[in-house]
């Protein structure tokens, strides 16, 4: 299971939202660049970035701190947030990112998504799933869509698919994730690779994922709160 911390960005700082409330925002850190050094000195490989301000304007604002975050370090980077365009997607790709994350983009125009699968391969794009009660929901959480989580995922019949499903209801709430939402989406699309977002609170909750056998989590608030440490993190790396 891939260890993947999460580094939230607005203005080019390291925050973290509650339920996708940027009323509710906390300020961790001013150089999201330092935060990845520490998550890459533990023995971590992986790491999830959203560009808030991006998802929020719909087109990438935080580039600069990206393009850094995938050069001084050698993390496997995935980013979401604002990508629209092939060209936001290549540009991505040229500066070292790994994979990139369509989320709204997904939902609305599924044949172009479908498109971007065939150009870059299926292992370049992931598709992020936000969910509300099983709904998607779209724009940073902003609009809810009547369009089931299932249902959007048989939009990309793609034979490898990358799916980052994230449960709105516990995304940063420390409650423990949603195994049952999980656990549906692995046996409605066993060859889906699933990572989990949202909830994780303590070091039972990767242990309960573990079980499930998810390709990956994300790992946010629990971080940041000290819920989990970097060091009990690293004993779940390989």
């Amino acid at each position: 299971m891939k260890i993947v911390p999460a580094i939230d960005i607005i203005n080019g700082q390291c925050v973290r939202l509650t339920q996708g409330d940027y009323e509710q925002k906390k300020i961790y850190n001013d150089n999201p660049i330092e935060v990845a050094k520490e998550f890459e000195a533990v023995g971590i490989k992986y790491l999830h970035v959203v560009d808030l301000d991006g998802a929020k304007a719909g087109s990438i604002q935080n580039f600069s701190t990206i393009e850094k975050l995938a050069k001084e370090t050698n993390l496997q980077i995935d980013v979401g947030g604002g990508i629209k365009t092939q060209e936001d997607i290549q540009r991505l790709l040229d500066i070292g990112v790994a994979q990139v994350n369509l989320g709204s983009i997904a939902a609305k125009n599924p044949d172009l998504v479908n498109e971007w699968l065939d150009h870059f391969g299926p292992e370049k794009i992931i598709i992020s799933a936000d969910v509300r009660d099983e709904k998607i929901a779209l724009h940073g959480w902003q609009e809810q869509s009547l369009l089931s989580i299932y249902d959007f995922l048989q939009l990309f019949p793609s034979k490898r698919l990358y799916v980052t499903c994230t449960d709105i209801a516990t995304d940063g709430m420390l409650s423990g994730p949603n195994l049952a939402l999980y656990q549906n989406i692995q046996e409605r699309f066993p060859d889906a690779s699933i990572t989990a977002s949202g909830g994780v609170s303590a070091t039972h909750d990767l242990d309960a994922l573990l079980k499930l056998q998810v390709d990956g989590v994300i790992i946010g608030k629990a971080i940041y709160e000290n819920k989990i440490s970097l060091t009990e993190l690293s004993k779940y790396v390989n």
